[in-house]
């Protein structure tokens, strides 16, 4: 096995600032070739650490969601019209989230599911219970809705 030289990692390293998908590509090829002396471990840590936090804050936006059209469903009384419209909406975050859903990212939602309440009624705080109504796995669950929302497919 080859060992690149340090002129072969500042290659690498440019090559991550200017064409990230060759990167990737080229990063992989090496990781599956078991060249990992070559791997330009710098950036890769970069990557992961950039997707652990994607996936954690594309999860809590999808929570966040579900929770803000739920209360507009049992909370906005004048807008009742726009419970399916809501609710179809719901549906659609649920599934989104379940694409990407993982024990780690569950056990995380968990943990900031208050945090991302507050978030969601920021605006509306008198409007709202002062904590989340919901457990996660109403939350979570594709069938779930309130009975008290009165919503029918």
């Amino acid at each position: 096995m080859q060992t690149f030289s340090t002129n072969s990692l500042i290659n690498l390293q440019n090559l991550y600032k200017s064409d990230y998908l060759a990167w990737y590509e080229m990063t992989l090829e090496q990781i599956k070739n078991n060249q990992l002396n070559d791997v330009d471990l710098d950036s890769l840590s970069e990557v992961l650490e950039n997707f652990v936090k994607d996936t954690k804050r594309s999860g809590e936006s999808y929570l966040r969601q579900i929770i803000i059209h739920l209360l507009l469903i049992e909370y906005w009384e004048l807008e009742s019209i726009n419970r399916r419209h809501w609710a179809a909406k719901i549906v659609n975050f649920r599934s989104e989230l379940e694409t990407d859903m993982t024990t780690n990212l569950r056990k995380h939602l968990d943990q900031e599911k208050e945090n991302n309440y507050q978030k969601a009624i920021k605006l509306k705080k008198n409007t709202f219970p002062d904590q989340c109504p919901y457990t996660l796995e109403q939350l979570i669950d594709d069938h779930w809705f309130s009975d008290t929302m009165n919503i029918e497919f």
